[in-house]
C-alpha cells in the first residue's frame, strides 16, 4: 500500500468506501470521480485485488465489482467523513461526483455566514492578523470593534471565532453572522493576545453525564449515547462545556429539576464547570453562591 502514488491512494480508498458502505462499484464510478480513462479505473481495481483479494467480486451480467460477504475495510473511514460523503457527496466541493450518495434529509442550516466574511476570518487567523469590525451583540447592539481571530467554534447551532477584544481586554467568542465590515489593521497581534494566553480554551474539564432520572425510559438514553456502564464521559474546552450541555439538553440543575421531553440527561458532576465561562448557558445551572453560573 506504502508504494501507491498519493492520486492512485485515494483512488484505491474510493473504492474501499464504496464497497464498504454501498456494496458495489464501477470503473464509471471511479472516471467520474476522478476524472480518468477507464484503463486507469481498470488498473486501480487489479491494485485493489491484489490488496484485498478476498474483498471484491466482479459482477459479469451487470459489470459491476461488488463487496464479499468476507468484506473487511482496507483502509479506515472516520464516521464524520463516511456521514458527509454519504449525505452530500465524496470529495471536497471541487470537483467530481456531487450530490448525495443515498436519499437523506437533514434540516437545512439557516444562519450560515457569508463565505466571503468567513474567508476573511480564516485569513486573519491563518496569518495572525487584527481585524476592525462592526459587531451586533445582544448587550450592546452595533459597537466598533479589534480582535484578534485565534480559532473557529461551532456549537451545533451556529459558527463562532474565539477571539481576543480589544474592547474587553478579554477572550470571547463572536457569532460570524453578527460580523460586519471586516478591515485589517497594519499591526501585528501583541504576545498576550495570542491562543496561548486563552485559559478557558487551554483548560480541558471532563463532564459526565448520565440517563435523566425522572425520564421514564432511562435505559434508552444509554442505547442512543456511547456510554459505559451507564455514564458519558465528554472532554471538552471550559469554553465550550456550555454550548455542548445546552446543545444536548443536559439538565444542569442540581436536583435534576428540569422537565420536559428534551431532557433526557443529567450532568451529575456540576461541580466541573466550576469556573467556567461558559456555564451559565448550560440548562439549569446555577452557581454556589445563588447567582447565575
Amino acid at each position: 500500500m506504502q508504494e501507491a502514488a498519493g492520486a492512485q491512494r485515494e483512488r484505491l480508498a474510493y473504492v474501499d468506501f464504496r464497497l464498504f458502505f454501498l456494496g458495489e462499484i464501477s470503473r464509471a464510478d471511479i472516471s467520474g470521480r476522478f476524472d480518468v480513462t477507464p484503463a486507469v479505473a481498470t488498473r486501480d481495481f487489479a491494485r485493489y485485488r491484489k490488496l484485498a483479494a478476498n474483498n471484491i467480486r466482479f459482477d459479469c451480467c451487470s459489470k459491476t465489482y461488488r463487496a464479499t460477504d468476507d468484506f473487511r475495510p482496507v483502509f479506515e473511514h472516520s464516521l464524520d467523513r463516511a456521514l458527509s460523503a454519504l449525505t452530500k457527496g465524496f470529495g471536497d466541493g471541487l470537483g467530481g461526483a456531487a450530490g448525495a450518495l443515498l436519499p437523506c434529509e437533514y434540516p437545512v442550516p439557516i444562519n450560515r455566514p457569508a463565505v466571503e466574511l468567513l474567508a476573511a476570518v480564516t485569513r486573519a487567523i491563518a496569518g495572525r492578523r487584527v481585524l476592525s469590525v462592526s459587531y451586533v451583540s445582544l448587550s450592546s447592539g452595533a459597537t466598533e470593534r479589534e480582535i484578534v481571530p485565534l480559532a473557529l467554534a461551532d456549537n451545533g447551532m451556529r459558527w463562532h471565532v474565539r477571539a481576543f477584544d480589544r474592547r474587553t481586554s478579554s477572550f470571547r467568542d463572536f457569532v460570524l453572522t453578527r460580523v460586519r465590515g471586516i478591515r485589517v489593521l497594519p499591526e501585528k497581534p501583541l504576545p498576550e493576545e495570542s491562543i496561548d494566553y486563552d485559559v478557558q480554551w487551554s483548560r480541558e474539564i471532563e463532564i459526565e453525564v448520565v440517563p435523566h432520572p425522572d425520564f421514564p425510559r432511562p435505559e434508552l438514553a444509554a442505547l442512543d449515547y456511547p456510554m459505559t456502564d451507564g455514564v458519558l464521559r465528554i472532554r471538552t474546552k471550559a469554553a465550550l462545556a456550555g454550548y455542548v450541555l445546552r446543545r444536548w439538553s443536559v439538565d444542569c440543575s442540581e436536583a435534576h429539576s428540569l422537565r420536559g421531553p428534551e431532557y433526557r440527561l443529567w450532568l451529575r458532576n456540576r461541580s466541573a464547570l466550576s469556573g467556567a465561562d461558559s456555564a451559565p448557558i448550560a440548562p439549569g445551572y446555577f452557581s454556589q453562591d445563588g447567582g447565575r453560573g
